[in-house]
């Protein structure tokens, strides 16, 4: 066992490839248990049957259908080095931290792989505070992961026990994120659940706040996680909204951490979009509190927008844990990606789809606009985004070839757009992004990029 398992989100890959096995998670498990066990204050494994605090891990997951597996060999791990497991069962991701918070666990643990397809799954964690684990705490578990593991004296086992009302819990927490001041009578929405972890909360969040709601993609299977529903295919809910005459289209990604949004006319709203709205209404009501922090994929045209209005923004590195880091730094509020994972740390300790819903409806009752007029402000660049499939996206990336082609594209654009070439953190992919005002332009950049990264991969 290298360090090293810990990806930029946790541990993430295809079920039954390592580290995504069953093997693995007991192992994962036990060690977790171990580690925050020695955190444990007065923990005493000789005398714990006699009321010694243990350490409380939370396990919440999506709908895939591994997660079963998953969630009984991670429980099973905890409860032999010692620590008791609370089971949520299908619960969004924010949910989960917002209750390993309320019910005062040592961390929570997610098993979900958030947007990807059903056969890929993932492990990621929150502390007592609902935040993600330190680098020390991963660097802790990282360590146990090399020992041996064993299993604690009958007495000093661990127990498991299910939160029967967890559902209504993390409900009630979302209605009160905009307390009594949103009604949502007389507004139609379309929720796309992306047959994943909100199919039982998201309804009864917008109806109990008002709303008539229909769903689409509620019926989870295992099999139909994020397939062709939710935050990444939108398309069936632009329609949907259309047909119905609603007034909102909200889509969540698998995990409940993602949300775009689809206006009365049928059009997208994206995360950029959608952090414009939240921070437009935060100057107004004079809450906003900093600025806005977005990523280096994020449209010049909501940077644009936003200098317009006088609101400061910042790019930090693509991922919802750079964007925390930064907010932090800075001791701002608000951030998001363009994918619609968006921060609000006044409200959240994560990202919450939910709840940015939530706050864009405040948004547009607050200003009695519907969501078109809310965002008009933005006007987005045209950008394109190639991905390359490649097992070694660091090395393709650095290819003299690549970097070459990258370089002499990019003094072509001058000051006219802008390229940006990473790797994915969650997906063996190469991901090419190109900017600019002439669309054909950056589409044949981007297409003689990825040609390139792929005879590089080919190489390697």
């Amino acid at each position: 066992m290298t360090k090293g398992v810990f990806g930029t989100d946790g541990i993430r890959g295809r079920v039954g490839v390592y580290p995504i096995t069953p093997e693995f998670c007991l192992r994962l498990g036990w060690s977790i248990g171990k580690v925050f066990a020695d955190q444990c204050p007065d923990s005493d494994p000789q005398t714990s049957s006699d009321g010694a605090v243990k350490p409380t891990v939370l396990i919440g997951k999506d709908t895939r259908i591994s997660g079963y597996m998953f969630e009984a060999a991670l429980q099973a791990g905890l409860v032999s080095a010692g620590a008791d497991v609370k089971l949520l069962g299908p619960m969004p991701t924010p949910g989960i931290a917002y209750l390993t918070r309320t019910l005062k666990g040592a961390a929570g643990i997610v098993i979900s792989a958030s947007h990807n397809p059903f056969g890929d799954n993932g492990i990621k964690f929150f502390d007592a505070s609902g935040s993600k684990l330190s680098d020390d705490l991963e660097a802790q578990i990282e360590a146990a992961l090399r020992q041996a593991m064993d299993c604690e004296p009958s007495e000093a086992l661990g127990r498991a026990s299910r939160v029967p009302d967890a559902v209504g819990r993390y409900v009630e927490f979302c209605k009160s994120s905009v307390s009594q001041s949103l009604d949502l009578s007389g507004m139609k929405l379309v929720i796309d659940c992306a047959n994943g972890a909100t199919y039982q909360i998201a309804d009864k969040v917008f109806a109990e706040m008002g709303a008539r709601v229909e769903t689409i993609a509620a019926s989870p299977n295992g099999f139909n996680i994020n397939k062709e529903c939710g935050s990444t295919h939108p398309e069936t809910l632009m329609a949907r909204v259309l047909e119905s005459g609603a007034d909102v289209g909200i889509a969540f990604d698998g995990d409940g951490d993602r949300v775009v949004m689809v206006d009365r006319k049928g059009r997208l709203v994206d995360g950029d979009q959608i952090v414009y709205a939240i921070a437009k209404h935060r100057q107004r009501q004079g809450t906003l509190n900093g600025g806005v922090v977005g990523t280096l994929m994020s449209n010049l045209g909501l940077q644009l927008a936003l200098q317009q209005d006088t609101i400061e923004f910042a790019r930090a590195n693509v991922g919802d844990r750079y964007i925390l880091e930064m907010l932090k730094a800075k001791n701002w509020q608000l951030g998001a990606e363009p994918s619609g994972h968006i921060l609000t740390l006044d409200l959240t300790s994560t990202g919450d789809a939910i709840i940015s819903a939530l706050q864009v409806l405040l948004a547009m009752q607050s200003a009695q606009s519907d969501l078109d007029e809310l965002v008009a402000g933005v006007t987005k660049m045209p950008q394109t985004l190639v991905n390359v499939v490649t097992s070694n996206p660091k090395e393709v990336m650095q290819h003299p070839a690549v970097a070459q082609i990258v370089a002499a594209f990019a003094a072509e654009l001058g000051d006219r757009g802008r390229i940006l070439v990473r790797p994915s953190g969650t997906e063996p992919l190469l991901r090419i992004m190109v900017e600019g005002a002439d669309e054909s332009e950056i589409c044949g950049v981007a297409e003689q990029i990825a040609v390139a990264a792929k005879q590089a991969a080919g190489d390697s």
